[in-house]
């Protein structure tokens, strides 16, 4: 199946053909996209779960255990924002990206 992907596309091959329409992608880090990035308040976090849940890319983890409660994958976060508009404490703030914090 890859062999028959490199002869149509004549391109190197950048992800892993599992099926007729189904691809793993292997290189991408999309992170460097990014504008602004989630800023998490860890003590107004009530660990909720609801940015986790909205999160388009699922790159976030609530570990309820941690003070440090939610782990944000940077190297595949977008910067959409949309777990700050969705956490029901507004303890997600997006800050500029070279911003320190």
């Amino acid at each position: 199946m890859q062999e028959q992907q490199e002869k149509l596309t004549n391109k190197p091959r950048r992800c892993r053909v599992l099926g007729p329409v189904a691809y793993e992608y292997t290189a991408a880090n999309t992170g460097s996209w990014r504008l602004e990035r989630p800023d998490v308040d860890f003590s107004a976090c009530i660990k909720c779960g609801t940015c986790e849940k909205y999160c388009p890319t699922n790159v976030i983890t609530i570990k309820k255990d941690q003070k440090k409660c939610v782990e944000i994958d940077f190297n595949y976060c977008k910067g959409c924002g949309i777990c700050a508009n969705e956490c029901p404490k507004k303890c997600i703030k997006m800050v500029p990206e070279r911003s320190e914090g």
